[in-house]
């Protein structure tokens, strides 16, 4: 802490130590109150309100005193004189500092410059703040601060406070969407025995009483079509996933993904399906289907195109990739600027084209087809050439916002997928899953969407740790 921070600090311990002499506890209980929001929505000079909220300015005028009360869904002026409050709490109110919690309860006024204020009878302290808020009350702009002290950025930045009430609508906008279209939400465990349904690395843990080496799911896709073994049609659950991976501006290791199955259909329902969605959570919650300006300006309106895999890579790399081998195919990736491994085969080498050279130029949303299923091992190859997935990943400004797939439900190949996955570790093979599958899994279309991408991608943020209250940060060590 600063010099000038304990400064301020003794100084409001100072204005602590007079409320106490003054008979006020510095940190009272529960207040009865309406929302800010609330009372001015009914504001009706002559009417009552009781309030709460913190002090976000005070104007001290001799005898009588203004002040600015914020309760997170509003501002709202409130006024004092000492006649009116009596003069002890008058002294004692001389004595609060900005950021300082108070319940107050009166009449509504209009000033004579028009402003709508509360006139107060009584006030009662609710929490003596024993720091200061940020220096610019209209600002928070360290961007670091903001993320580590994210309550400061909530309190200094309205529209941050906005950002994330929005998120908390779009997740609402989404299950009510899921489930008028008849999904049921379920829950699957975070803590598994083997993480699967994705290829990442996990976290991992001991569980102490069973004494075992426990791992944060990594995805809940294996439990989930479990449940469609069990006969649950259509099913989604909102939940938190853990990757043990890089951190950069699209990825935190903590993230929250919606997955959902379909029973008896396929990737093309889920392609119906997110359009639907995000036009949804766009109009209703964002008010918008233009996120942007200019050439990067993302535009929602359908028809959202359709491109396959690998036209994508010969219009980027040339015509024949496909026939070169894989040195000549290192090398034209080289030239292009990107770092390939001389162990990398063919179909390493052209999804790193993909990924570094390609998919960040898909500004607009895009849906990519018929990727390579050795990419895919639990979706369904398609019926014209097993060497593809029947899926898709939909990219909206350079991010994979929502992959979905046909499911695979045959168990036999499922296992040679596995096994081929797993490579030198046939440990890695769930089979517990295949003995589900082995008992009948209908045919099925699957989806993931990203949420904290989506929000990013919906909100116009440029990195995910805006989108999200607490991101993954580097500690930081006191020198």
């Amino acid at each position: 802490m600063t010099d000038e921070h304990n400064l301020f600090r003794e100084q409001r311990l100072a204005n602590l130590r007079r409320l106490q002499a003054l008979g006020l506890a510095p940190y009272g209980g529960a207040f009865e109150r309406e929302r800010i929001a609330e009372a001015a929505a009914r504001f009706q000079e002559g009417g009552e309100a009781r309030l709460a909220g913190r002090l976000v300015l005070i104007r001290n005028m001799g005898k009588s005193t203004f002040a600015h009360l914020d309760d997170g869904t509003g501002r709202f002026q409130i006024y004092l004189q000492k006649p009116e409050v009596g003069e002890t709490s008058y002294e004692a109110f001389r004595c609060l500092d900005t950021g300082d919690i108070i319940g107050v309860e009166g009449g509504f006024f209009v000033t004579r410059t028009g402003e709508r204020t509360l006139r107060v009878r009584r006030w009662t302290l609710l929490a003596k703040a024993l720091r200061p808020l940020p220096e610019k009350w209209h600002g928070l702009r360290d961007v670091e601060q903001r993320y580590r002290q994210r309550y400061l950025d909530l309190i200094a930045n309205r529209e941050v406070r906005d950002l994330f009430v929005r998120r908390s609508a779009m997740i609402r906008e989404i299950r009510q969407f899921l489930h008028e279209e008849g999904f049921m939400e379920v829950e699957t465990p975070m803590l598994q025995t083997q993480a699967g349904g994705a290829a990442a690395r996990p976290f991992l843990t001991h569980y102490q009483a069973l004494d075992v080496t426990m791992a944060l799911r990594i995805a809940p896709e294996l439990y989930l079509k479990r449940l469609l073994v069990g006969g649950f049609d259509r099913l989604f659950e909102l939940n938190r996933n853990f990757r043990n991976e890089g951190l950069d501006r699209t990825h935190n290791p903590e993230f929250t993904m919606l997955e959902l199955y379909e029973a008896y259909a396929d990737v093309r329902r889920m392609k119906s399906l997110v359009q639907a969605l995000i036009l949804r959570v766009a109009d209703r919650v964002f008010g918008t289907r233009t996120i942007g300006e200019g050439d990067r300006a993302i535009r929602l309106d359908p028809p959202w195109p359709e491109v396959t895999y690998s036209d994508l890579i010969r219009q980027r790399m040339g015509a024949d990739w496909f026939s070169l081998s894989a040195d000549a195919a290192r090398e034209r990736a080289r030239a292009h600027g990107l770092e390939v491994p001389g162990e990398w085969d063919h179909r390493l080498i052209t999804h790193e084209v993909y990924e570094k050279l390609i998919e960040r130029t898909l500004v607009q949303p895009t849906f990519v087809t018929r990727l390579p299923s050795a990419l895919i091992p639990l979706a369904r190859p398609c019926a014209d050439d097993p060497a593809l997935a029947d899926v898709f990943e939909l990219v909206i400004r350079g991010q994979e916002i929502a992959p979905a797939y046909t499911e695979l439900n045959d168990p036999l190949l499922q296992r040679e997928a596995f096994l081929r996955q797993a490579g030198d570790n046939p440990q890695k093979v769930d089979e517990d899953f295949l003995t589900a599958l082995e008992y009948g899994m209908p045919p099925a279309g699957g989806m993931g969407v990203g949420i904290d991408r989506l929000c990013m991608i919906l909100a116009g943020a440029e990195a995910i740790r805006d989108v999200i209250l607490f991101p993954q940060l580097r500690p930081r060590h006191e020198g």
